[in-house]
């Protein structure tokens, strides 16, 4: 390869690096814009040497021109994402409008807890540093009419429904799609950080049939799937990289992809939550078969994330414990549970799973969770750099997704219960309402 062809072998490297985070660097404005420009300038001090590469320097120049001064119809583009949602975080969202993609730049509303349980609503961007939560959460707290006393010096902490606490530093960015299922956000006092507790509705259960009974598999399972699929179409396969490399700061957080691994445990804990919640026990028998089937339709459609998150819910310890209950299981379901359990299997390095993704043919949704463990075993088993040079092997992708699907029409009814779960995600919680239900002694 003469000297030519290594500049234009660079330039490729180059272009498909903007074409790939082309979204991500307009978002950033005038900041993403010196390498294009500078890369720029160097390529055409090199144009009387090797006239070959005009029409990179050509096409580098067009690039350089699309960060700077974008299009009206991408301007227009980058100013619906920067627009404030107006709409409260997480399941207080219209669930029944398509998922768009979250960008750091997008406003929300979060509610803030005090030690009290009292609470402020605040607006703020979602990449925002802790430190400007506080900031708008004090400014709150000054006007609030149940605060007679302005507090000192507040922190950020993150309660499960468990009562595990987190506490977040300053300069921590993008916390809000870091949380938990039922985890909420509270600010404090650092004295008062021992007398946090979780929400009261997080700690208590109400026993009730499950509106699953009036559903039918097929039904909740393509909402699961459509839902799944406009999740996961959300993100930007940058956003694997970003966590992978998460300990290395790096430049855009991965919020697209956190909200994707909150739904995998948000679905194994609607599972076990669902069942749990039935005191009968010929309707809990009923729910597992449709949970079986559930896990079933959604294999048959290629969401590999739904149906391991359901196989997983019904291998919760809180759940298989319930002998009078599986023991009431027609033989042949029993035998097809056993069946998803030997792909969940993670013996042999997955081999169960990797088998049955080897076996499918692209649209499919992965296990995302293992995705990312491979990553990151690729990523710590090999070196980033060979000397100065770059180890251009390791970031070649590894996987390739086709996200396009059809939606099967189904009830509004169904849509706005699968997208809005309400599960109970404390285990502790989950094993005494088994215990409840089948004593020890049973």
């Amino acid at each position: 390869m003469d000297a030519a062809e290594r500049k234009q072998a660079v330039l490729s490297v180059a272009f498909r690096y903007l074409d790939t985070y082309r979204e991500l660097l307009q978002e950033e404005g005038e900041r993403s814009n010196s390498f294009p420009k500078e890369l720029y300038l160097c390529a055409v001090q090199e144009l009387s040497r090797y006239p070959e590469l005009v029409e990179d320097v050509l096409k580098l120049q067009r690039w350089t021109e699309i960060l700077h001064c974008p299009s009206d119809e991408e301007k227009e583009s980058r100013k619906k994402q920067v627009r404030p949602l107006f709409r409260h975080f997480r399941r207080i969202d219209a669930c029944l409008q398509p998922r768009e993609a979250f960008r750091g730049s997008d406003e929300i509303f979060c509610r803030v807890y005090t030690p009290d349980h009292s609470y402020v609503t605040i607006r703020s961007r979602l990449s925002c540093r802790v430190g400007e939560i506080l900031a708008l959460v004090r400014e709150k707290l000054q006007y609030s009419e149940d605060q007679p006393v302005l507090p000192g010096n507040l922190i950020l902490v993150a309660v499960t429904s468990a009562g595990e606490k987190a506490v977040f530093r300053p300069s921590d960015e993008a916390v809000f799609t870091t949380l938990g299922v039922n985890t909420h956000l509270f600010t404090c006092e650092p004295s008062e950080l021992d007398s946090l507790l979780p929400l009261p509705e997080e700690i208590h259960w109400t026993p009730g049939d499950s509106k699953l009974h009036d559903m039918s598999a097929e039904e909740v399972a393509n909402q699961l799937v459509a839902f799944d699929w406009e999740l996961f179409s959300c993100v930007h396969e940058v956003e694997f990289v970003c966590y992978v490399f998460h300990g290395e700061q790096s430049r855009w957080r991965p919020l697209n992809l956190e909200l994707v691994l909150q739904r995998c445990s948000e679905v194994q804990h609607w599972v076990a939550t669902e069942i749990l919640q039935c005191q009968s026990l010929p309707k809990r028998v009923q729910l597992l078969r449709k949970f079986i089937k559930i896990a079933a339709l959604c294999k048959q459609q290629q969401d590999l994330l739904s149906f391991l998150a359901v196989v997983l819910g019904l291998d919760n310890p809180a759940v298989s414990r319930l002998r009078l209950t599986w023991e009431g299981l027609p033989g042949k379901f029993r035998k097809q549970f056993q069946q998803f359990e030997s792909v969940a299997d993670p013996s042999r390095n997955h081999k169960s799973y990797r088998d049955l993704i080897t076996s499918l043919r692209p649209p499919l949704i992965p296990f995302t969770p293992l995705l990312l463990k491979d990553l990151t075993f690729l990523h710590e088993s090999c070196k980033t750099f060979h000397g100065e040079l770059v180890n251009f092997e390791k970031m070649v992708s590894p996987f390739t997704f086709t996200m396009d699907t059809e939606t099967s029409p189904s009830h509004l009814q169904t849509k706005a219960y699968v997208r809005q779960l309400q599960v109970i995600d404390n285990q502790n919680l989950l094993f005494d309402m088994s215990c409840k239900l089948e004593p020890k002694d049973t």
